[in-house]
Formats: C-alpha cells, structure tokens, sequence
C-alpha cells in the first residue's frame, strides 16, 4: 500500500511587494491611477520628477516599474538603483525589494548579510513580509548564524499581524520544538489560523496531524477535509494522499477511481509517489482495465525522478516480463538503484530489492551482471 507522506513547510517563501505607496493628492495620486488603468508610460512621466526630486514613494513605484518591465525595459540594476534610494528614506518596502534582490542576486552581487540587513530594517518597522524573511534567513542559517529561538521571535511577530505564512510555519516550530518548547497544542492553534485564510501548506499540515495522531486524536475524516481543502488549491502532497486514502478506505470510502483522480492529478505536477501509485493501479487492474503499457509509463516518469519503488515495480515488469519483454539485465539495474535508494525507514523495500537483484543474478551471465552494473551507474551519473 501506498503511504501518506509529509512536507516539509515552506513558509517565508520570498516576494516583491508590488504594491504602490499613498501619498497626497497630485502628480503621484495621477499615476497611480494610470498605473490602475495600465498607462505606464503616463505614470512614468508623472513619477520620474517626482523620484529625481527626492520622492520616496515614487522612487520606490519606480523601482517596481524597472523591476517588472513595466513602461520600461526590465532592468533589475535600475530597480535596485532606485529601491535603495527609497530604502534610504525609510520606505519599509523597498528596504524589503532591496533585500529580496540582494538574496536573490537580481541587479546586485547576490549578498545574505547585506539581504539581512535591510529586511531587519524593514522587520523593524513592523513589515510582516520582512519579518517572515528575517526568520527564513535565521531558520536556514543565511547571512546569520542558524537560530531557531529567534527565527520563531520573528515569525510570532508577523502570525500576530495575520500573516498566513508565518502562522503556518510557527506552527510547525512548536510541532518539531524548534526554537520554542514542542506544543502541539500551539502547533495545532496556529496552523488552524493560516488553513482558516486559506494557506494550503497550514491545510496540508493541519490535515497530516489528524491522520497520524500527532497532537490530536488521530481523525481519518477531519484529515481528508484538510487535505481536500489543501487538494484543492494544488497542493500536490495533499492529492497524493487523498488518493492513499481513497485506495485504502481511511476517513472516505474506498473508491479506486476517486483514488486514480487525486493520484493523477498529483502525478500531473510531477510528484514521483504518485506516478508510482498510478503505475501501481494501472499494474494490479484495480478499478481500471489492467494495462502494463500504462504501469510503465508511470512507473518510468517516477523511477527516472529517483523514487525507490518505482524503480522495484519496473524491476519487477522487466523479471516477469509483464508489458516488455523479458529482460535480466534491465531488471537487474532497477533492481539494483532500488536497493541503493530505498530509505533507511523502508529496510524492507531494500531487502526486497537486494533479494530480487540476486535472483535476477542467478540466471545471468558474468558479462550481463557487468552491463547491469554499467547501465545503474550512468543512470545515476546522468
């Protein structure tokens, strides 16, 4: 059987902020209103005296012209340009684009310390995008020393001004106890904020709590209502296992269509468990006509992704010659990248694999056993 599996959450994830500043009525209230009405060329002429003459907030508009190649050539140098002349000024969100582009290494030497400097500068300012960039960069150790107490200081910050994706990944700091004392509890408090505005990856993970009975009575139903909301707004892991729970019956009915759909539908994203969970219904003939052409196809797309048990299954198809002819040596390879590639957690899918390869072996000559070897190294060098 196939099994759910986890994400690891993304939250922070980095942005422009492509929003215009207020300011008073007059030539820059003018252009913001060509800018509503798609005349960027009007909002440029409006704006660039304004911004030469020292305007933060047209400066800043500006920089997001250049940034987006909007009524100009896109021109990151520009952007940066005038970013850091609004950034001077105090401007929370192009000190904020400033950092972006020093992370990013967008018209600028790609630069982590200088990226915290200025998304500090913004964060302090109370700039929730900020303060959820800040946390990235002490959760992974960029620019800064890795520190988790202060990654969950900022993301707080931000989950306390309503930002989804703060909410989702504090959430998931008082799951694994990093940073603040492991709450489940709390982890459950504020994933239900960020699931309840919507936030896919909070739904996923909201849903894998209830489905493994982690800091919750384990809830099949309440886990596939999350994951179908999650499903919903393409949140690929989540189609996968709301095909594992059609298939097995947890919290739904069994339905092997229902199972094909959200697998599909994963597949199409290009999630290599569910590419080997469509070869595998295609494979048995479970609520569709067998077709081994199908099973491989499937199981190629996710076995050339490195997925373990996609690359036992086409093992199996080339031992038995099921859809291809009969062919040892294939087997043999396949067989062979499983057991090198099977997780420490999945030591019987290893031992399956190793026992296969060997038999596979007993009915080869020394020199096919050489070109199996031959074939799973350049598949691993390419």
């Amino acid at each position: 059987m196939n099994q759910p599996i986890k994400l690891i959450f993304a939250g922070g994830a980095l942005a422009l902020n492509l929003l215009g500043v207020a300011a008073a009525a007059g030539p820059f209230e003018d252009g913001a209103a060509a800018v509503q009405r798609g005349d960027y060329a009007a909002a440029l002429q409006l704006w660039r005296p304004l911004a030469d003459s020292g305007n933060p907030e047209a400066q800043f508009n500006l920089g997001i012209m250049y940034d987006n190649g909007q009524g100009v050539p896109q021109n990151y140098l520009l952007a940066a340009a005038w970013y850091r002349k609004a950034a001077d000024q105090g401007i929370a969100a192009a000190q904020f684009n400033l950092g972006v582009m020093y992370t990013r290494g967008q018209g600028l030497a790609q630069d982590y310390p200088q990226a915290v400097v200025w998304q500090r500068k913004a964060a302090e300012q109370g700039y929730a995008p900020a303060q959820v960039n800040l946390a990235v960069k002490y959760a992974e150790g960029q620019g800064v020393p890795q520190d988790y107490a202060l990654a969950a200081a900022w993301y707080g910050k931000a989950a306390a001004q309503g930002d989804a994706g703060a909410q989702g990944a504090l959430g998931l700091m008082y799951d694994r106890g990093q940073g603040v004392p492991q709450d489940y509890a709390q982890a459950i408090a504020w994933l239900r904020k960020a699931a309840d505005q919507g936030h896919a990856d909070a739904q996923f993970n909201l849903g894998l709590m209830y489905d493994t009975g982690q800091g919750v009575p384990r809830n099949f139903p309440q886990a596939a209502l999350w994951y179908r909301k999650a499903a919903g707004r393409g949140q690929v892991t989540a189609q996968y296992n709301l095909g594992v729970m059609s298939e097995r019956g947890d919290g739904v009915p069994q339905d092997y269509a229902e199972a094909l759909k959200w697998y599909r539908e994963a597949a199409e994203l290009g999630n290599a468990d569910a590419e080997d969970a469509l070869g595998l219904i295609y494979d048995r003939g479970q609520g569709v006509p067998q077709d081994y052409a199908q099973a491989l196809t499937w199981y190629r797309k996710a076995a050339n992704r490195g997925n373990a048990g996609a690359q036992y299954n086409l093992g199996l198809m080339y031992a038995k010659g099921n859809g291809v002819p009969k062919d040892y040596v294939r087997a043999h390879m396949w067989f062979n990248l499983a057991a090198s590639r099977f997780s420490a957690a999945d030591a019987a899918g290893r031992e399956k694999a190793v026992k296969n390869r060997d038999l596979a072996a007993t009915k080869m000559t020394p020199a096919q056993i050489t070109e199996a070897q031959r074939l799973a190294r350049e598949w691993v060098q390419k």
